[in-house]
């Protein structure tokens, strides 16, 4: 569903959609080169909240998986995600593949940003991750694990506002969805 809003999700809230704009989705969806077009784009920052975990803590993300296991990790991501929702600026902000795994994160992005799921399919994200030794849950089959993971986290991304299929789409036109429907919710 390209560019369209998600049918199961509720109608889009206008609260807190002005000035920040959330790109969840598996790795491997596009969500970082989106994120710096988008907000080339829109003249706003961009924020990485995997690179945000990193700068607070001073640790590389599998740094902490290995301190503090999955568990550890999402509390730390948790923290600087509820930390980036109040920032006052406008930014669009990419997060990690798993930050929608806690309920607590998915409504924190809800009551403040337009949300949007990049999604793909399985051969893309492979082929764009498979060999990315920096991603601790792909760590030996790699192909096996996204299979897994992408089976468990199958309705993970429906809450968002906004679901665009990445596949066949280039970055460019992946940011013109965005921005169409983000316009149209702020200004309903």
């Amino acid at each position: 569903m390209s560019g369209q809003p998600n049918p199961q999700s509720a109608a889009p809230s206008t609260a807190g959609t002005s000035g920040k704009i959330v790109l969840v989705g598996f790795m491997g969806t596009g969500k970082s080169t989106v994120s710096r077009l988008l907000a080339e784009r829109l003249g706003w920052q961009r924020i990485d909240s995997d690179e945000e975990i990193e700068r607070r803590s001073g640790k590389t993300i599998p740094e902490l998986f290995a301190e503090g296991g999955e568990d550890y990790f999402r509390d730390v991501e948790t923290a600087a995600l509820q930390a980036l929702m109040a920032l006052e600026q406008s930014a669009v902000i990419a997060t990690g593949g798993g930050a929608v795994l806690r309920e607590i994160n998915r409504a924190c992005m809800l009551d403040n940003a337009f949300v949007v799921a990049l999604k793909a399919d399985e051969a893309h994200i492979i082929a764009r991750v498979g060999n990315d030794p920096s991603r601790p849950l792909l760590q030996g089959d790699a192909a096996a694990n996204v299979r897994r993971l992408l089976d468990a986290r199958r309705t993970a991304y429906d809450f968002a506002t906004l679901s665009i299929d990445t596949t066949g789409l280039t970055p460019d036109d992946v940011c013109s969805a965005i921005i169409e429907q983000w316009t149209a919710a702020c200004t309903t």
